[in-house]
């Protein structure tokens, strides 16, 4: 019997589709809510994590160490003046946040936050619901999402939020297409879209054969695929418009960006937006990267590690590591400049991508073969980009020619130099300056002196 249920445990797409109403419903809540909950805790955790590296105390005064101060903000800004612009576009501006909302908000409904469970008698997976394409749910809501936040600049009737919206559209354009790609490698790897699919391709310890011996390796894929782990991360925190890059919203240049002129609830659903998505990608970096509810070593040393309702506590403490780097990120680097952002995307991310995708098909493609043939073709492979590399064209610029050089070179009747070594000879009128100069005389007293 007991192999039978922790048979059960991973979840398929077959086991979804059969819950009882009262049960989906249970589920939606329970989405809707950690979401919330989320954002109310992440907010003060984050003022927290940020007071703490700025030697600061932070929010300390609201309930116990400061728990409620969000609550309170948020309650301050629901009381506040709903302040409409008279050139605001008002059905586009009221429900330009709410867009944002939903969408991060709904791609939670893909993500499992545990194994099949037994709830009031039925087994039923702790994942609202699972499809063959659960990872293209994620990333249609995150480019979604990206739409509250333009149409809200365009509705705004003001130049800065509408640089802020047009901003947010090339952001997502450029690192959309990044985090895509490192999700592909996930694809090939786990040989599925589905979310609990990939969690459970994740459950199992890789087989490494060197030297004819079998070597158990890691199942995450942040270690089998670390280059796309590390550039969906990176691209995660460009599409969530967390620091540094936040863009869309630099109050150096933006004033508030495409929040500018909202005010009250409106402003703090965009607010709200953006802490859900940042929760929402981390859990779903956790699914996708992270062995998602699976518990990491050497806590799967025990046998019931990934049975009942355990794998939440392991789910839930993977998604606070991950909001705790994004705060860290937030604390610790500078703002990038927009053409600095861009270019990052376009020029260094993109091409590793590519390459590293190309790379990957290789090696699955040739991991049938003999040993000996996979390392030829493997050394091949690497001589081939090493040598790539070293004679790969550099656009560095020619070296200039001293500048002695530079001024012998000019042609005749040029304009005249100045002095090269920064020194200018003194003024001939200033020694009968200083001669011509009549004497201070000052009278102190009784004495007195020429100075």
């Amino acid at each position: 019997m007991n192999t039978v249920i922790l048979a059960a445990q991973d979840p398929t797409l077959a086991d979804f589709g059969k819950d009882p109403w009262w049960l989906v419903l249970g589920k939606i809540v329970f989405a809707f809510v950690f979401g919330l909950l989320a954002t109310l805790l992440g907010v003060w955790f984050e003022r927290r994590v940020v007071g703490r590296m700025a030697v600061r105390p932070g929010p300390n005064q609201v309930g116990p160490f400061g728990l409620l101060q969000t609550l309170a903000d948020g309650l301050k800004m629901a009381f506040k003046e709903d302040i409409l612009p008279r050139t605001a576009d008002k059905v586009v501006f009221f429900f330009a946040p709410t867009i944002s909302v939903i969408s991060a908000v709904t791609a939670l409904s893909v993500v499992p936050f545990g194994p099949k469970v037994s709830i009031f008698g039925h087994w039923t997976p702790l994942q609202v619901t699972d499809v063959s394409v659960a990872v293209l749910v994620i990333l249609a809501c995150s480019s979604m999402g990206i739409y509250g936040i333009v149409l809200g600049g365009w509705a705004s009737g003001s130049t800065y939020p509408l640089l802020g919206g047009l901003r947010s559209s090339a952001q997502m354009i450029s690192y959309e297409v990044a985090m895509g790609l490192s999700i592909v490698a996930v694809f090939m790897t786990a040989g599925t879209m589905s979310t609990s699919g990939i969690v459970a391709a994740q459950g199992d310890a890789t087989q490494l054969t060197i030297a004819g011996q079998q070597i158990p390796a890691p199942g995450w894929y942040a270690i089998l695929l670390l280059p796309s782990f590390v550039i969906f991360f990176i691209a995660m925190v460009g599409e969530t418009n967390r620091a540094p890059f936040d863009l869309p919203e630099a109050e150096s240049e933006l004033v508030a960006g495409f929040m500018t002129e909202y005010s009250s609830l409106k402003f703090a659903l965009f607010m709200l937006s953006e802490y859900v998505s940042m929760v929402t990608m981390s859990a779903v970096t956790t699914t996708l990267f992270l062995g998602g509810w699976r518990a990491p070593w050497p806590i799967t040393l025990w046998s019931g590690a990934n049975s009942g309702w355990w794998p939440m506590l392991w789910f839930f403490g993977k998604v606070i590591v991950l909001v705790f780097v994004f705060v860290w990120l937030r604390g610790t680097l500078p703002r990038l400049r927009y053409d600095q952002f861009m270019r990052f995307g376009w020029k260094v991310l993109l091409p590793i991508n590519l390459v590293w995708i190309l790379v990957l098909s290789g090696l699955r493609s040739i991991e049938d073969w003999q040993t000996q043939d996979r390392l030829l073709a493997t050394g091949i492979g690497a001589g081939v980009l090493l040598l790539a590399t070293l004679f790969w064209p550099s656009r560095k610029k020619a070296p200039e020619p001293p500048l002695q050089e530079q001024v012998n070179s000019r042609p005749h009747g040029s304009f005249p130099l100045p002095p090269m070594d920064l020194q200018v000879p003194p003024s001939p009128r200033t020694k009968r300056v200083v001669a011509e100069r009549e004497p201070a005389n000052v009278v102190a007293g009784s004495d007195s002196r020429e100075v």
